[in-house]
């Protein structure tokens, strides 16, 4: 099985190609400008690299939100032009999800910026199943209304966070810093999907948007 997976959801884009369980390369894109004109050169130059053929890909992975509303865009239409120009499979996965596959502990809490004062938060189990669903919201909302404590928290860029954690019962839980491309992990989300039997069917795709709504409902007490 071969994945070429892409992230487009932040300026610090990724693609990444994993074949039989192990990433082969990936390749950091600061973009801030974003990346619609860098996708397909990019996809060019990681192949060339690899010696892969594109016909010899599987599945096209991408990151599917939450995160920027033109990242996440530009990454499912190209996957799902690949996958079905080529007639391969295309798989989206939650950056939430992504991030917690850099977890190394039975529970794994994730927290990312959602600007303005909020988080995009969930907890995964180990094998990246959610504990506690995705949502969006404020951060001393979701530590106060956790039923348990994570045995980790992962986020890009730690200082924040740990300093959030300070003055809470939290602050003994470890931090791990992760990295802000996701392809490969991505790439590995979309390989244990395949292993599940997921179909893979590019007209599934859909973005990612962890809506207001959904928190408030989580958040109900809030």
């Amino acid at each position: 099985m071969t994945i070429l997976a892409f992230d487009f959801t932040s300026e610090h884009g990724s693609l990444a190609i994993r074949r039989h369980g192990e990433t082969l390369i990936e390749q950091g894109l600061h973009s801030p400008g974003g990346f619609s004109h860098l996708v397909f050169p990019a996809i060019d130059e990681l192949l060339r690299q690899t010696g892969i053929r594109l016909g010899e890909i599987d599945c096209f992975a991408s990151a599917s939100g939450p995160g920027a509303f033109t990242g996440v865009r530009v990454g499912l239409s190209a996957v799902k032009g690949l996958a079905e120009a080529l007639s391969k499979k295309a798989i989206g996965v939650s950056n939430l999800r992504a991030v917690a596959s850099f977890g190394n502990l039975p529970s794994r809490a994730v927290v990312l910026d959602a600007r303005r004062g909020d988080v995009f938060t969930a907890v995964y189990d180990a094998s990246l199943n959610p504990i506690i669903p995705e949502a969006v919201g404020k951060l001393d909302a979701f530590l106060r209304n956790l039923p348990g404590r994570p045995d980790q928290f992962l986020t890009p860029g730690v200082d924040w966070l740990r300093a959030a954690l300070e003055t809470t019962p939290l602050a003994y839980i470890p931090v791990i810093e992760v990295s802000r491309g996701l392809a490969s992990a991505v790439a590995q989300c979309a390989e244990r999907d395949l292993h599940r039997d997921v179909t893979g069917n590019p007209a599934a795709l859909d973005a990612n948007y962890v809506r207001r709504s959904d928190a408030e409902l989580f958040w109900k007490d809030v």
